[in-house]
C-alpha cells in the first residue's frame, strides 16, 4: 500500500480517483483546501477517516503531511502494449522516455513531471537497479506519476528492439559522443533514452540506439543533473516535432 502526504498531493490523486484505499485527515485540521478534498472524497465515495494527529503522523512516518494523508492500494504500471495502444498524436509520431536505472527518487519524480507537461506518451523504466514510483516519487513529480503511463519492464534492451520494430528511431543521451541535440530533425516516433546519475547508459543498452545525443555547453562543468537535462532535451524534440 502506497502514503501519499501532503494537500497538493492528495488533491492530485483525487484527480485521478483510482486504486485509493481511504483518505485520512487529522483531527482539528480545517481551511479551503481541506474543505475541498472532503467534498471529492464524499463525491466519490471514498472512506474517510478522521484521527489524532499523533496518528496521522505515524501513519505518514514524517510530521511534513499538512495533516492529510491518502492511502493507495498498488500504483498501476502500464503495459507496454497498452503503452503503445494509446491513440497518436495528429501526425501518427509518439515521443517514449526510457529511463536507464534512474537511482534517486527525486530525479525519477522530476523526469515525470518533465515528461507529463511536454506530452511524452509514455515512460519506460527498468525493474531492477532503479527507483521504483513510490510516494516520495510521486510527490516529486507533483502528482505527475498519477497521470502519466508508467511502464516497468525486465529488459529494456528487448525493449527498445520492440519499439524499433514499431517504427520508433532511439536516441541515447549521451555527453561525450552523442551529436547535438538541435542537429536533429527528430521524424517519426522517437524513444529518447536517458541513463542513471553516475553511469549513463548502460553499454549493453547505448549499442541498441540509432543515434547518440547530446547538449552543447559553454561552462566549466561538463554535465547537468539527468532531469534537467532530460527536460532540454523532451522540449527540443517536442518544438522540432511541432515544426515538422
Amino acid at each position: 500500500m502506497l502514503t501519499i502526504y501532503g494537500v497538493h498531493p492528495v488533491m492530485e490523486v483525487l484527480e485521478s480517483g483510482e486504486n485509493i484505499e481511504k483518505i485520512v485527515i487529522a483531527r482539528g485540521r480545517r481551511g479551503k483546501d481541506i474543505q475541498t478534498i472532503v467534498r471529492i472524497a464524499s463525491q466519490k465515495g471514498i472512506p474517510l477517516f478522521f484521527e489524532d494527529r499523533e496518528y496521522v503522523d505515524g501513519l505518514a512516518q514524517s510530521k511534513s503531511n499538512q495533516g492529510v494523508i491518502c492511502l493507495l492500494r498498488k500504483f498501476q504500471y502500464t503495459e507496454i502494449e497498452d503503452m503503445l495502444s494509446i491513440p497518436d498524436e495528429p501526425n501518427g509520431e509518439r515521443l517514449i522516455l526510457i529511463l536507464d536505472c534512474i537511482e534517486d527518487p527525486q530525479n525519477l519524480g522530476s523526469l515525470i513531471r518533465t515528461a507529463h507537461c511536454f506530452g511524452v506518451q509514455g515512460i519506460i523504466i527498468p525493474e531492477d537497479r532503479t527507483a521504483s514510483v513510490t510516494p516520495a516519487v510521486i510527490k516529486a513529480s507533483a502528482g505527475a506519476a498519477l497521470h502519466t503511463s508508467i511502464a516497468r519492464v525486465v529488459n529494456i534492451s528487448k525493449v527498445i528492439d520492440s519499439l524499433q520494430k514499431e517504427g520508433f528511431w532511439i536516441y541515447g543521451a549521451d555527453a561525450s559522443e552523442g551529436r547535438a541535440v538541435d542537429s536533429f530533425d527528430y521524424e517519426g516516433s522517437v524513444g529518447l533514452v536517458m541513463g542513471s546519475e553516475k553511469k549513463g547508459i548502460r553499454p549493453l543498452v547505448k549499442k541498441k540506439c540509432d543515434f547518440l545525443v547530446s547538449i552543447p555547453m559553454a561552462g566549466r562543468l561538463d554535465s547537468l543533473n539527468v532531469s534537467v537535462a532530460a527536460g532540454i532535451m523532451i522540449h527540443e524534440i517536442a518544438n522540432r516535432k511541432r515544426k515538422t
